[in-house]
C-alpha cells in the first residue's frame, strides 16, 4: 500500500493531478478529501458561517482523518463524514464507505500543516499555480458549485483565501517531496509522478 499526499493552493490543479494519477495507474486507487474532514458548523449563525474561514488548519478535524487513514492502511473499511459547503455542516446520517487500496491519495490545500498526517504519507506532491490562475479557477468552482456568487468569491479570497495560502500552505510546500509548477497542465511532471509511484508500488510489492 502507497500513500500519496497531494497539496496546494486552492484552484491549483490538485484535481486534474489526482484524475491522472487514478486514470494511468492499474492498481486500486482511493482518493480522501481533505475537504470531508471539516468541522460541522451547523451551531453557528449565518452570519458566522459567512465569515467562516475554510483556509485555516483548526478548520480540519485532523483527529478524525489520522485516524481513518491508519485503519485504512491497517486494512480496514472505513465510513468517511460527508460535509456540505452549503449548510456548513456535517451530516450526521450519510457517510461515504471507503475500502482499502493498493493506491490511498489524500488531497486538499492543508494537509501539509498537520505533522501526524504528513508521517503517515509515502509520497508528497506539491500543486503550484499562478495567483490570477487559482483565483479564475476557485471562482468558477464556487459559483458552479457551490451556489456563491461572484462578490462574495472575491471578498473571501482577499479576506481568507490569499492571507491563509501566504501564512500555511505556501510554507507546507517545503514539506514536499516533488512540486508541480503549473498545476495539473504540466504532463511532463504527471508523468514522471506516475513512473515514480508505479517504481515505488513494484518496490512495495517485493518487500
Amino acid at each position: 500500500m502507497l500513500v500519496i499526499g497531494i497539496a496546494g493552493g486552492s484552484g491549483s490543479g490538485k484535481t486534474t493531478v489526482v484524475k491522472a494519477i487514478k486514470d494511468r495507474l492499474k492498481e486500486d486507487v482511493v482518493v480522501i478529501p481533505q475537504d470531508a474532514y471539516y468541522k460541522d458548523s451547523s451551531n453557528l449563525t449565518d452570519e458566522q458561517k459567512r465569515n467562516q474561514n475554510f483556509d485555516h488548519p483548526d478548520a480540519i478535524d485532523w483527529d478524525l482523518l489520522c485516524k481513518q487513514l491508519g485503519e485504512l492502511k491497517e486494512g480496514k473499511t472505513i465510513h468517511q463524514p460527508v460535509y456540505s459547503y452549503i449548510s456548513c455542516s456535517r451530516s450526521k446520517t450519510e457517510t461515504v464507505t471507503v475500502e482499502p487500496a493498493d493506491v490511498i491519495i489524500i488531497e486538499g490545500i492543508l494537509i501539509f500543516t498537520c505533522k501526524k498526517l504528513r508521517e503517515q504519507m509515502d509520497i508528497k506532491l506539491f500543486v503550484d499555480a499562478d495567483d490570477d490562475d487559482r483565483l479564475m479557477r476557485v471562482m468558477a468552482r464556487d459559483i458552479r458549485e457551490r451556489g456563491k456568487n461572484v462578490e462574495w468569491v472575491i471578498e473571501r479570497y482577499s479576506r481568507t483565501v490569499k492571507p491563509m495560502y501566504l501564512q500555511f500552505i505556501e510554507p507546507s510546500k517545503r514539506y514536499a517531496d516533488i512540486i508541480i509548477p503549473q498545476g495539473g497542465h504540466n504532463k511532463v511532471a504527471i508523468n514522471m509522478i506516475i513512473n515514480t509511484v508505479e517504481k515505488a508500488l513494484r518496490k512495495d510489492k517485493k518487500q
